[in-house]
């Protein structure tokens, strides 16, 4: 069965070097955090990858990542493909606000792909490194459990996506006595105290689920993107230049309105990701430990 990675890399800035925290090499070998989950997909199973970019970078984008990972993936049989999230793609009808030069945010970068993506398929941040066994769980519910409106989500204990740094945001999952997903509350600055961790100087539990923005959905869920992309649109002038179409926000909305349901998939696995530059440091020793305690070959691709 056919199952895709999405990965959504069109936020990586269009100068490549050491200023670009998606591209910081992280590994013994310089590998990126993006080479770890795209290892951890195709182990899992997933067969087909798309980067979600943005056409100004692709020249650069295929030369520091994306033909190293075509040659790799020809060998083991997974396709590759590219889809381009632009300003311009918008409704039709509708007009660019003046001063707008930054896309419309994730859901349009995943609607982007539509013609892509007719199987299921998985979304993920480029710049984040979810741990193996979020992908298991992820390609299990894609090949024996998706329908039409019915997707997943990875959640991760809060404890394990803080930073030593400084706050973060989080999306604090609600969720029914089953497991699935009611709402998902956007946290903003989160920081860790001695005993937990707290919020706006209220104390929030550290073993609470949380989104990383990593989703397993079905086909059918493009054709949802467009039509809410088109809703949301309508709301863009009380905000022109900082607007933003959100995958989160996007599914909260058609949970509250009955219209799908998300099973929420638990995972032990840390989270890491460069939110501040400080970060990186601990990013390096966490993956050498990874590959210390066997979790990874040192020539990372060698087990496929």
């Amino acid at each position: 069965m056919k199952t895709t990675l999405l990965i959504m890399a069109a936020g990586i800035g269009s100068r490549f070097g050491g200023g670009i925290k998606q591209l910081a090499p992280v590994g013994p070998n310089g590998e990126i955090i993006m080479d770890y989950s795209i290892h951890d997909a195709i182990k899992a199973g997933f067969n087909k990858i798309v980067f979600i970019i943005r056409k100004d970078i692709e020249a650069d984008f295929r030369e520091v990542i994306g033909d190293r990972i075509e040659a790799l993936c020809s060998k083991l049989g997974v396709e590759v493909g590219y889809a381009f999230q632009s300003l311009d793609n918008i409704p039709e009808g509708a007009a660019i606000p003046e001063g707008r030069t930054k896309p419309w945010g994730t859901g349009q970068a995943v609607m982007v792909a539509k013609d892509l993506v007719k199987e299921p398929f998985a979304v993920i941040n480029a710049d984040d490194y979810y741990g193996k066994e979020a992908f298991v769980k992820l390609h299990q519910f894609l090949t024996s459990e998706i329908r039409a409106n019915g997707f997943c989500m990875a959640g991760f204990i809060l404890k394990n996506t803080l930073s030593d740094n400084g706050g973060v945001t989080r999306g604090v999952c609600k969720m029914d006595e089953n497991g699935y997903l009611t709402d998902v509350v956007e946290t903003h600055d989160i920081i860790k105290t001695a005993d937990g961790a707290q919020a706006n100087g209220e104390k929030i539990d550290i073993e609470s689920l949380v989104s990383m923005n990593m989703w397993g959905l079905a086909p059918e869920y493009m054709d949802m993107l467009e039509t809410g992309f088109v809703e949301f649109f309508k709301t863009v002038d009380a905000n022109p230049l900082k607007a933003e179409y959100l995958l989160p926000i996007h599914i909260g909305q058609l949970l509250r309105e009955d219209k799908v349901s998300v099973k929420v998939l638990s995972t032990p696995d840390k989270w890491f990701g460069v939110t501040y530059q400080e970060d990186k440091d601990f990013v390096i020793e966490s993956f050498k430990k990874l590959i210390a305690d066997g979790v990874y070959n040192a020539d990372l691709f060698s087990d496929l």
